[in-house]
């Protein structure tokens, strides 16, 4: 037998507002606004002044995990528009040097010399991420912002465009790739 109802319960911490009406949620908080569209589902979502409630009745597994998914989301957005999120990028190289340079004050990156090709590659961030090169460690890219699926796609987009073609990819391991996930909680500390 089923359970009739299933429900996730989220804290919302201070500082920030929840709206939500007919599946849309809107998160604000002290580093910006973030919304998501869930009104693909079937689930329930309401909130009051600490919690945000979804509901879903006669779920099956599928909807279930489904539901978990959901509560997962809106978790990331309520921590990212307190605290944000990083991802570190190392440049992998064997023999010819990458060079990468930031353009537009960090909508994007430039990068030359992959594997020794003439190319200029240009990838332009996702919305509100911005990268920037790390002072300490020559090799390494930084890409910060709130929404964690902007970030992340971003990282994506720069790695895929640095994809070795037609070449044994046991041997050949040029890249750029992501090196570590990091949230940061020392933006609301400051």
């Amino acid at each position: 037998m089923l359970p009739i109802i299933t429900t996730r319960t989220i804290l919302i911490p201070k500082g920030v507002k929840v709206k939500s009406r007919s599946r849309k949620i809107k998160i604000s908080g002290p580093r910006g606004c973030l919304s998501r569209n869930f009104s693909h589902t079937i689930i329930k979502i309401t909130t009051d002044q600490k919690k945000i409630y979804l509901t879903l009745w006669h779920g099956n597994r599928k909807k279930t995990a489904c539901l978990n998914t959901i509560s997962s989301h809106i978790s990331n957005l309520i921590f990212g528009v307190v605290y944000g999120f990083q991802y570190r990028m190392k440049m992998v190289y064997a023999h010819f040097p990458i060079n990468l340079n930031i353009i537009d004050e960090g909508k994007g990156v430039e990068i030359r010399n992959f594997l020794g090709e003439k190319r200029v590659r240009k990838i332009f961030m996702s919305n509100d991420v911005l990268c920037e090169k790390n002072e300490s460690s020559k090799d390494e890219i930084i890409l910060k912002g709130n929404d964690l699926s902007l970030v992340s796609m971003s990282a994506s987009a720069i790695q895929q465009s640095c994809l070795v073609k037609n070449k044994d990819i046991r041997k050949f391991l040029d890249g750029i790739y992501v090196s570590e996930k990091e949230k940061l909680y020392d933006s609301i500390l400051n």
